[in-house]
């Protein structure tokens, strides 16, 4: 395939105010590194990450030096191959042409990455959307024309009949979903499950959790339409955040539904302040705590011996490695004719309107927006 010198991407130069779209170098043959890609994006989708990344929330624990392209969960087309094997990460033959998602790079000779056996934790990682794009190799985030895919960034080759926009949104949410099950371990048939949040990371849950054979499943969040897919996807039931707008009243509602015992697991996956103490006081004794929403923002007060008195088991949970971006596709390969993932895919913005999609996403507007890099 053929490719220009230039290309669009929607750049962040200053927190909070309006990103602008410039051109930049698009790396040539010539320059790409031993194992390193490029790859033409045809969809990304819009993470929450991604509008905290724009309005400096996370500047605090993850700092990063503008300019940024943002976006990191994105799907492409491979154009090019710098020297090396033509193959993904779990060894299927890769090819110009074909569609591909790609990780974060973790260095894989750390402590964390060897020992602990947990790249997520990489004390030496490079991510999408948090590398500047004012140096080589420029496209390091998903809302551009084109991506570089580092010589140690996973990659995995989307199977036939995944749509793009799906395959996408399984490159963040529903791979991080994967990883927190995995945290969490069996769950059994007769565990109680709630699941705070019912944007894209809690739908996925609903639907994972779903598949697995929980069928004692709660959904708190909002607003109705999120809810009513959560339950289309398999919740016995949901706690609407608007219409018990008081955690006093959320946490009646869920001792009534659990039988007055509370949730044996509970995931966090909502991102709001407040839900990981509502979240403590949801877990019944002995219970096992997923917490993957939290990102940044104000400080709020726990009862931190609930976490003794119940004997809790909290489980941090950080993105997810290859297998889990493979394990991610695989789900939605195989359940594709059990849940629409497509209802939770909402409007397709230009590149041009990038500003436009960030606010609707940030209002709620929309459960996964899409941006597509090269429509008008």
């Amino acid at each position: 395939m053929s490719f220009p010198k230039t290309a669009r991407a929607a750049v962040v130069t200053a927190f909070g105010e309006p990103i602008e779209i410039r051109e930049l170098p698009v790396p040539q043959q010539s320059e790409l590194e031993p194992n390193a890609l490029l790859v033409r994006v045809d969809v990304a989708s819009i993470c929450g990450s991604d509008i905290h990344q724009w309005d400096g929330l996370v500047q605090a624990l993850v700092p990063v030096t503008l300019p940024i392209i943002l976006g990191h969960e994105m799907m492409g087309t491979v154009v090019a191959f710098g020297p090396g094997p033509r193959e993904d990460s779990i060894g299927q033959p890769l090819k110009e042409g074909d569609r591909l998602l790609w990780t974060h790079v973790y260095c894989g000779q750390c402590y964390e990455c060897r020992v602990k056996n947990m790249p997520t934790m990489c004390r030496r990682k490079k991510q999408y959307m948090r590398t500047t794009c004012d140096r080589f190799p420029y496209l390091v985030g998903g809302f551009a024309q084109y991506c570089y895919v580092f010589p140690a960034s996973g990659r995995v080759r989307i199977p036939d009949g995944v749509p793009d926009g799906v395959a996408s949104a399984a490159s963040c949410a529903l791979r991080t979903v994967i990883h927190a099950f995995e945290r969490v371990g069996r769950i059994e048939p007769h565990e109680r499950v709630v699941i705070q949040g019912a944007g894209p990371l809690g739908l996925f849950a609903t639907a994972v959790a779903a598949n697995a054979g929980v069928r004692d499943l709660i959904v708190v969040g909002a607003p109705p339409p999120r809810l009513a897919l959560a339950q289309r996807w398999g919740a016995r039931a949901v706690v609407s955040v608007e219409e018990l707008p008081t955690a006093e009243a959320r946490l009646a509602r869920v001792r009534e539904l659990t039988g007055g015992t509370g949730a044996d697991v509970v995931f966090e996956l909502s991102g709001a302040p407040f839900a990981f103490a509502e979240g403590l006081d949801f877990l019944r004794p002995g219970g096992r705590y997923a917490v993957v929403g939290q990102l940044g923002g104000p400080l709020t007060p726990v009862q931190a011996a609930l976490i003794v008195r119940k004997q809790a088991t909290i489980l941090g949970v950080q993105s997810a490695d290859i297998g889990q971006f493979w394990k991610a596709l695989e789900f939605v390969r195989r359940t594709g004719d059990r849940f629409d993932f497509e209802a939770m895919l909402t409007t397709r913005y230009p590149l041009a309107k990038i500003n436009e999609a960030i606010q609707s996403m940030r209002a709620f507007r929309e459960i996964k927006p899409l941006v597509l890099p090269w429509a008008e």
